[in-house]
């Protein structure tokens, strides 16, 4: 019996997107990276953004601006 994984096991791995919610560092405070992304959405959206999100708080703001304002729309397909 092999240990190896089938390539195409690896490859469906890779596109796993885990749940926020999930996330071990998911309590931390947003990264800056997120920061700025979610400002540049919010303004788009004419929405205003809490600065205090943690980063499976602003990971969930982003998916739901991104899907307001139409960005980010064709990246998982």
């Amino acid at each position: 019996m092999s240990t190896q994984q089938d390539p195409q096991d690896q490859q469906n791995q890779g596109n796993t997107v885990k749940n926020p919610d999930d996330w071990k560092t998911g309590g931390e405070p947003m990264t800056g990276a997120q920061r700025s992304y979610l400002h540049t959405l919010a303004e788009e959206a004419g929405e205003e953004v809490d600065d205090n999100l943690s980063k499976a708080e602003a990971s969930k703001q982003i998916d739901a601006l991104q899907e307001k304002t139409g960005r980010g729309a064709d990246q998982n397909q």
